[in-house]
């Protein structure tokens, strides 16, 4: 493994991020790692050695902070040879009674800043004629479950956006993966990561009963974070990693299923579908 890259990683003050950052520094690469709560950020990494790792403040809804932070990696590292864009939140609650503002805030988060991050630090990979951008997805952008509309779409959002970003840089040397995990323990259905709008409405049965499901889950899914971090420093190894990449069989079995289900409404309302054309 090539210990001289530089990961730039966002989100990472706790669950996978950190995770991440700290098996990165271990490995003996370069790590500039972002977060709006640095203290925490550097508390949770512990003893590091300051060659190795640039804890950046920054808060990803403000394109200046992003510059920033990119600058101040360039000026630490000179490279950035892998992206990792993990900074999200988990949102959960019925269409009807989720405000638009945390609807916003939620996209703001969960796409926007991806995006902003990408555009920003393409100019650097393209230079290089060299780079790896992983965004972390979810199954849920592809398989959802009730509850979760918003959360979905913007994981839909970022994996169609990856899909196409990875046809526009490929000229250029630079690979791009999209990462759809199913449930890891990672903290992502506590209070901290997880905007719960409990439903008051009569009704929506399927709705509350997969969220009890999944708030009884917490600390018990089946992911381990610390193989799925291991497994993205495998995939910055590869000639050619995945476009998309499931983890854990979870999310494998939901994938495998929609896919088999598409097909299947595909080939049924086929006729519907090519009659459309002149």
């Amino acid at each position: 493994m090539n210990k001289s890259k530089v990961w730039y990683v966002t989100g990472a003050s706790q669950g996978l991020g950190l995770i991440l950052v700290k098996k990165l520094l271990a490995g003996g690469y370069r790590v500039a790692a972002t977060s709006r709560n640095v203290q925490k950020l550097k508390e949770g990494v512990g003893i590091y050695d300051t060659d190795r790792f640039l804890p950046i403040v920054a808060d990803l809804s403000n394109e200046d902070c992003i510059d920033e932070s990119v600058r101040q990696t360039l000026m630490a590292f000179g490279r950035i040879d892998v992206v990792v864009n993990n900074a999200g939140y988990g949102m959960a609650g019925t269409v009807e009674e989720i405000s638009a503002e945390d609807i916003r805030k939620l996209f703001e988060v969960n796409v926007l800043a991806a995006l902003n991050v990408v555009k920003r630090v393409l100019p650097v990979l393209r230079e290089q004629r060299t780079g790896y951008i992983i965004n972390i997805g979810s199954v849920a952008g592809f398989v959802g479950a009730p509850g979760w509309s918003y959360y979905s779409a913007t994981k839909a959002a970022l994996a169609a956006f990856t899909e196409v970003l990875a046809l526009d840089v490929k000229e250029f040397g630079i690979n791009v993966t999209v990462v759809e995990p199913s449930g890891f323990r990672t903290g992502f259905l506590t209070q901290g990561s997880l905007a719960y709008t409990e439903s008051r409405i009569e009704g929506y049965q399927a709705v509350k009963d997969t969220m009890q499901r999944y708030l009884a889950a917490d600390g018990k899914q089946a992911g381990d974070p610390d193989k799925a971090a291991e497994i993205l420093i495998e995939l910055a190894e590869k000639e050619n990693p995945p476009l998309h990449l499931y983890l854990g069989q979870d999310a494998y079995k939901r994938a495998s299923l929609k896919l088999t289900e598409m097909t299947a409404e595909l080939e049924t309302w086929k006729s519907y579908t090519t009659s459309a054309d002149y």
